[in-house]
């Protein structure tokens, strides 16, 4: 005679807490609770009022997706918290920690992120759009931060020195950890590391995808001519780690076919990237969105190709 036992739901309290943490390895389409618990180790290696705003941004967001009537299981997997995270990270960026204002406004701005979420997502879902299943991935955070930092330029810190490369060979060996770092908007090598080894404990072809498209994306950028330091700090390849984890296994079943469609669209993302930089674009992470979004577009016609 068998029996067999399942494991009890987790209470709301439990969702809460983990969809809170969730969201940082959301940033990474990822649902791991470890992986989450790194990249907030990375965040705190570069500054703990980064990390500490993130989280703020984070627990905002997950409200504001619930307040918009988001189901809680959709707060249990991140999927409201993770913009919300990336939100407190461009405004620590843009305005640093030190006086109220910033605080006042992640929290806004990640409960921002939960409307924002709910207009995408009914705009992929409810139209003619519903057919591509589209992903609203970051872009609420895009939308959501540029007005937080647009609107409050007097407040600006000037940016931190970054270091300086006077070897390819040095700019694209730090760009291969900066890329990854850079993708929620810190500039140091070892949040870069911390970051890639989260996502390898998520699996290895997450991490294996990053490296991929972190190495490509910097070998595009310096065959387009640019400066070398900016290419070594992660300012210019960091959309192309996004596009290639969503594009090789996240949004497409994982396939030979699926890793080698994803390399000329991780070409396509440094490019969209450098003529956004070039025009003096705010760029965050609309690089990887828009190719993504395109990307699945023409997936969607095509053979050999299978969404999860």
């Amino acid at each position: 005679m068998t029996t067999t036992t399942t494991s009890a739901a987790p209470s709301p309290a439990q969702q809460w807490s983990e969809g809170w943490a969730r969201g940082f390895s959301q940033i990474f389409f990822q649902t791991n609770t470890f992986s989450a618990l790194i990249i907030l180790a990375a965040f705190a290696v570069a500054d703990w009022r980064m990390a500490l705003l993130a989280l703020v941004g984070a627990l905002f967001g997950a409200v504001g997706g619930f307040l918009c009537r988001f189901p809680l299981s959709s707060v249990h997997l991140g999927m409201q918290s993770f913009c919300g995270a990336l939100v407190g990270a461009a405004v620590f960026t843009a305005l640093g920690a030190g006086t109220w204002q910033p605080w006042a406004l992640t929290a806004v701005g990640g409960l921002a992120t939960g409307p924002v979420t709910w207009v995408i997502n009914w705009l992929f879902t409810r139209t003619g759009l519903s057919r591509f299943e589209l992903p609203y991935t970051t872009a609420p955070f895009c939308l959501v931060a540029t007005v937080a930092v647009v609107s409050t330029r007097s407040l600006d810190l000037p940016a931190a020195a970054s270091p300086k490369f006077d070897q390819v060979w040095l700019s694209f060996g730090s760009s291969i950890l900066t890329n990854v770092s850079q993708v929620v908007l810190i500039d140091n090598l070892w949040s870069g590391a911390l970051i890639l080894v989260a996502l390898f404990v998520a699996g290895w072809r997450v991490g294996a995808a990053a490296v991929l498209g972190s190495v490509l994306g910097t070998l595009v950028n310096l065959g387009m001519g640019e400066d070398i330091s900016r290419v070594g700090n992660g300012l210019i390849g960091y959309s192309g780690v996004l596009t290639a984890i969503a594009l090789t296994s996240v949004f497409l079943k994982s396939s030979r076919a699926s890793w080698l469609y994803a390399l000329p669209w991780i070409v396509v993302t440094a490019v969209v990237t450098v003529m956004m930089e070039r025009a003096g674009l705010m760029t965050y992470t609309w690089p990887y969105i828009l190719t993504t979004w395109v990307a699945l577009i023409v997936a969607h016609f095509l053979g050999g190709l299978k969404r999860t």
